[in-house]
């Protein structure tokens, strides 16, 4: 994992748009991440490269991404296997879970990541 942090500040737009316009999912999984519940701090909409990230840990070089329907369509099935491998190269970890995933079994999803 690279010993960098990568948060751009040439992004510090869109992040605050999407910290502001979160998805109910992103929401609900947020309560379980924030305040070093699990142990270690989790950052929201964070960016490395030209990406922005969901929720990110430092200390475990992890990356939550939760996905919504959008990313289940062909050209943006490509961009997240670009992003990944990028993401992957620099040493992360990603994991993904989907709306429904979130929403429907956030304990689950939470226990999951203990």
């Amino acid at each position: 994992m690279p010993n960098k942090f990568t948060n751009k500040r040439s992004v510090m737009n869109r992040r605050k748009h999407l910290r502001l316009h979160v998805t109910n999912a992103e929401r609900e999984l947020w309560r379980y991440l924030r305040n070093n519940q699990l142990g270690v701090t989790f950052r929201r909409q964070y960016s490395m490269g030209s990406y922005i990230i969901d929720f990110f840990c430092y200390e475990l070089g992890l990356i939550i991404e939760i996905d919504g329907a959008i990313h289940g369509e062909v050209g943006n099935i490509e961009k997240d296997k670009k992003r990944d491998a990028w993401l992957r190269s620099e040493g992360y970890n990603i994991v993904r879970y989907t709306n429904e995933q979130v929403l429907e079994n956030t304990e689950g999803v939470y226990m999951d990541l203990k």
